[in-house]
């Protein structure tokens, strides 16, 4: 016999307020997969898990269709006291993604018997390597849908992502010298930046006719170089974090960047190596699925307007299931996407509430539109 609650808006509000309070950086998010637990464990969820690399799973409901409700429970480094001021609710994850995560946990709670399944994941390492998600597809769930949480706004549905590789460059000038000699040795941070430079060129030329974010970007996001204040640098590791829009691969893009590499190796002679950090392919999502057909009515009933499809420059979690499994996706949530990351991160407490009422709609509407194509 399955169990009933009655979810108020005081006690929604106050479990996303203590999930802000659990600092949860990438990899280390254990105390929300615990809070998330006992938080199903109350909700009347049952195989509540959490997997090898610390993904939390509740299934709820039963029946056809299988819905993943798929958000991520790390955040990026930096904390940020959690407050209410009006509106918002302050605290670092409150947009991305704990607000669209918690809405998720009780969009997910509202599936009945016989009303369509629903597995609720929280990943880890969103932020990072998505090391959560590309586990959880590796193990290929049984889901005929999925819905991932992330800050689009009420009234938006992202529909696509661009795809992101991250390379490691290590530049070694095999020699150092004093710096008031600084002739006598090639400098590993001054050719750190000709490689990265050199790179950054080759990847973006030829994108003049684009919009800004339909290009391909390569950008310089770490350098660690140097021994002493007073020592010309003999070793120097750079980081280069590249997007890459639809219809670009990451191997097309790849093959460009080992291209490079070697050629400016041999022109400037010094000894270069990359190594690939991370790996995501673009995606874009069918527009016409069930699935968005789904989500546009929920949001009508409650938004009272018709969605904005949109596709974001940024990448998640989307990709990686949305590449390797055939089903409909989509990425949808409340909060503001540039709020994420920031100093000051908030999340509107009615848009919030609003995005709990959104994504339970949609699960009684995707149930009506899968039965009717079966």
């Amino acid at each position: 016999m399955e169990q009933h609650f009655t979810v108020t808006t005081r006690f929604a509000v106050k479990t996303l307020e203590k999930a802000l309070k659990l600092y949860t950086p990438s990899l280390r998010e254990k105390s929300l997969a615990d809070f998330l637990a006992d938080k199903c464990d109350d909700l009347g969820f049952r195989d509540i898990h959490t997997d090898d690399v610390g993904n939390i799973i509740a299934t709820k409901g039963s029946g056809s269709p299988k819905i993943l409700l798929c958000g991520h429970m790390d955040t990026v480094p930096g904390r940020i006291r959690v407050r209410k001021e009006g509106d918002y609710l302050f605290g670092r994850g409150s947009s991305d993604a704990k607000g669209p995560l918690i809405a998720m946990l009780f969009a997910a709670a509202s599936a009945q018997e016989k009303t369509g399944t629903v597995i609720f994941v929280g990943t880890v390492d969103e932020e990072g390597n998505a090391t959560g998600i590309k586990s959880l597809t590796k193990d290929k769930p049984d889901v005929e849908y999925a819905i991932f949480g992330e800050p689009s706004g009420t009234n938006q549905i992202t529909i696509g992502y661009k795809g992101r590789i991250a390379i490691n460059l290590k530049i070694n000038v095999e020699n150092s010298a004093h710096a008031s000699a600084p002739w006598l040795a090639k400098n590993a941070i001054h050719e750190s930046s000709l490689f990265v430079n050199e790179i950054k060129n080759v990847l973006e030329s030829g994108q003049e006719n684009k919009k800004k974010g339909m290009m391909l970007t390569a950008t310089l996001t770490e350098i660690k170089g140097g021994l002493s204040h007073n020592v010309t640098p003999r070793e120097c590791d750079s980081t280069l974090d590249i997007r890459i829009p639809v219809g670009i691969s990451c191997k097309s893009v790849e093959e460009k960047i080992s291209k490079a590499v070697q050629e400016i190796s041999k022109k400037q002679q010094v000894e270069a190596f990359y190594s690939i950090i991370d790996e995501t392919e673009p995606f874009e999502a069918e527009h016409n699925s069930p699935l968005v057909r789904a989500l546009t009515l929920g949001i009508l009933d409650i938004e009272k307007n018709r969605p904005t499809l949109i596709r974001k420059t940024g990448t998640g979690d989307m990709n990686v299931i949305g590449n390797s499994l055939s089903i409909p996706v989509v990425t949808y949530g409340p909060g503001d996407p540039h709020a994420a990351h920031t100093i000051d991160e908030k999340i509107s407490i009615d848009e919030y509430l609003r995005g709990i009422e959104v994504l339970k709609r949609t699960i009684q509407h995707l149930k009506r539109l899968h039965d009717k194509i079966k």
